[in-house]
């Protein structure tokens, strides 16, 4: 397993429809690195942003997608998905916030 540092561990934040509804319940969804655990990405978000204390996290592991150019038949990068609830006195992420 690569050493991963907590900044590397979080790439970016996914905003879609159902997780900006879903931050009503201090849930937020992020796309991590795939070779980080939930520890590591609970650690990372703590980190990044102060005054947050993570309750519960979940990933998914997506396999990537088979795309064509020609006859030439290939796949995109796998991905990993992460959605981290926080606690009821948990301070909100800025990240989301002018959204």
């Amino acid at each position: 397993m690569a050493n991963i540092q907590y900044y590397d561990v979080i790439l970016k934040p996914i905003v879609t429809e159902k997780s900006m509804d879903a931050m009503g319940e201090k849930k937020y969804t992020f796309l991590v690195h795939p070779d980080a655990n939930r520890q590591m990405i609970a650690e990372a978000v703590e980190k990044l942003f102060p005054g947050t204390k993570v309750e519960k996290v979940n990933t998914q592991n997506l396999d990537g997608k088979e795309k064509r150019r020609g006859l030439v038949v290939g796949k995109t990068a796998k991905t990993k998905k992460a959605i981290v609830k926080l606690t009821a006195d948990s301070k909100e992420i800025e990240v989301f916030s002018g959204l």
